[in-house]
């Protein structure tokens, strides 16, 4: 009996075996085992641009899914900031077959968006199930769309106006959105309208850096007295002929403006020419309006002459010489525009001039503006002639213009303090303007807050249909309403918010890739800020200390100057554009 049992138990145990052993062996199809399930693609708006920080849920089924991360388990996860995403699913075989795998991608000013897969539309290799997918966000109009526009349209009216210092306009606006992010918008996504690390990423840091590079240059430059000789030498080249002094001064500060900062050229060269023009028995504004009018015009040439076209170079990634090559001649033909609108404008003041003695004249100005640092002068300019240089070849070193700007700076900045020529406490203090920097900074986060809601989309897509996908229509259109809103707004921020539109329009536009929309910005911006008084910083710099030493000119009376040549410029840029490309 006991064999028996024996026998029995023995038997139990081989068949045990062997069915455990069948079990091993069957193919995990046919268990319950998990499936590898992997979902990766694109999230993308209506203008193809990228979609970062999207939040994406999955359910499968209906229900949540929850992705497994290292050290935590994730109900959501987020779009790269190429708008790409990766999934990697662990889905049990029976399941997988009939399930239907659902994403939600969403994000504030976007619609909330739903695909779904099903074992069908996957790929299979390796016993893996593949599928790749692009998803299109739609704008949306919500909450924090409408508080952006508002605050931005606020910020820039205070901007424009002076009615508060723009510096602080435009900091009070980026951090009223912020704000708002962070709190209202931290409980309803509906009210989220730019993360800090997306306001942090909108800082164009190339154009803050080339600023201040080119500010510490010009700042110890100053100290050696060239922009002073360079007055002198003016007047001495003319002997006393007015209206030939006026060509020269504003050759001499377009020049100087395609190269340096017209606002610092400005400053500089307002207090010499207003004391030739009162020996000279004449009104300064007679001298100063063509200068300021030259300067501007002078400053479109270069990449770096401008603030709008500082910032067009490094958004569009466009070199020092494309910006000579499209934009040197045309803006020579306006300066030699100007020349002769001079002529007829102020003729009649130049006539009375008073200087019986010429030679006494040009002796007095070199006894008073004199070099007064040779030394440092040299060594300043072979640093500026090496940062110019640099400047052509960046496209060529694929290197960023604020590379050699700080270059420059850096090793004037290092002979100088070694020398103690410059008292560096005070360059620091004085010539480098932070409130300037800090504006910058500031206006890229407005003008980023309100990308990220949308309205510049909206705006790009209004233009694309009133220009009707005409290229013609597009470069006019483009070029005389930057010209119109830089003539009675900053045209700093102007263009700071024209920046995106541009590049939109420039991708779907046929024939705008040649980079032609690019260049009617920069001309609208520039030239349209000779319109007005208020039009460009160069212009309220110089009017402003003229005003201080006695002579002012009304906005209508500059208007009334200033408007005709404007026009015609702007004319003859436009004829330039549709002729050339």
């Amino acid at each position: 009996m006991l064999k028996l049992f024996l026998k029995a138990v023995s038997l139990c145990a081989i068949l045990t075996l062997v069915f455990t052993s069948f079990a091993m062996a069957t193919p995990p199809e046919t268990q319950n085992s998990l499936q590898k399930v992997f979902i990766f693609g694109k999230v993308i708006d209506t203008h193809k641009e990228p979609v970062a920080q999207a939040k994406i849920k999955i359910f499968i089924n209906g229900n949540p899914y929850h992705v497994e991360t290292p050290g935590k388990s994730k109900e959501h996860l987020l779009t790269e900031e190429d708008g790409s995403f990766y999934l990697t699913l662990d889905i049990p075989n029976k399941e997988f077959s009939e399930s239907k795998i659902s994403l939600i991608i969403e994000k504030s000013a976007y619609k909330k968006t739903k695909i779904s897969f099903t074992h069908s539309d996957f790929a299979q290799k390796d016993n893996k199930y593949f599928v790749q997918t692009e998803v299109i966000l739609k704008r949306t109009l919500n909450p924090a769309f409408w508080i952006a526009t508002i605050v931005f349209l606020l910020a820039y009216i205070l901007i424009s106006f002076e009615l508060l210092h723009r510096t602080l306009a435009a900091m009070l606006g980026a951090a009223i959105m912020l704000a708002i992010s962070y709190t209202i918008g931290t409980f309803n996504p509906d009210y989220h309208i730019i993360s800090y690390e997306s306001a942090i990423k909108a800082i164009d840091m190339n154009v803050i850096f080339l600023l201040m590079g080119m500010m510490i240059i010009i700042g110890i430059l100053k100290n050696t007295g060239i922009f002073q000789w360079c007055a002198y030498k003016c007047y001495q080249l003319s002997r006393g002929k007015v209206f030939l002094l006026s060509i020269i001064f504003m050759s001499f500060t377009a020049i100087t403006s395609a190269f340096l900062d017209n606002v610092t050229t400005m400053l500089l060269l307002t207090p010499v020419t207003v004391e030739i023009a009162l020996a000279l028995g004449i009104n300064p504004l007679s001298l100063l309006i063509p200068e300021i009018l030259a300067s501007n015009i002078g400053g479109t040439a270069t990449l770096i002459g401008d603030p709008p076209n500082i910032m067009i170079g490094s958004y569009a990634k466009l070199t020092f010489l494309q910006f000579v090559e499209n934009l040197a001649p045309v803006c020579l033909i306006s300066l030699l525009m100007l020349f002769v609108y001079n002529r007829f404008v102020f003729q009649s003041e130049y006539n009375k001039s008073k200087i019986d003695n010429v030679e006494a004249f040009i002796e007095k100005l070199r006894q008073e503006y004199q070099i007064t640092d040779k030394t440092l002068l040299t060594f300043g300019l072979l640093i500026m002639g090496i940062v110019i240089l640099m400047f052509v070849l960046h496209g060529v070193l694929h290197m960023e213009v604020s590379i050699a700007a700080l270059f420059g700076a850096s090793i004037l900045f290092a002979y100088s303090a070694v020398t103690k020529k410059v008292d560096i406490a005070h360059l620091v203090e004085k010539d480098i303007e932070w409130l300037t920097l800090l504006f910058f900074m500031f206006l890229f986060i407005l003008v980023g807050a309100v990308e990220s809601v949308g309205l510049l989309d909206m705006v790009a897509d209004e233009v694309l249909r009133l220009s009707h996908d005409n290229l013609t229509v597009a470069i006019s259109l483009i070029l005389w309403v930057s010209a119109i809103m830089s003539a009675f707004i900053d045209n700093i921020p102007f263009t700071a918010t024209m920046l995106p539109i541009v590049a939109y329009l420039t991708k779907v536009i046929p024939g705008a890739e040649s980079g032609v929309l690019w260049w009617a910005l920069a001309l609208g911006a520039c030239l349209g800020g000779n319109g007005t008084m208020i039009g460009a910083s160069a212009n309220v710099v110089t009017l402003g200390i003229a005003e201080a030493m006695g002579y002012r000119t009304t906005f209508f009376g500059f208007m009334k100057i200033a408007t005709p040549i404007t026009i015609l410029t702007i004319i003859i840029c436009n004829i330039w554009l549709l002729l050339f490309y």
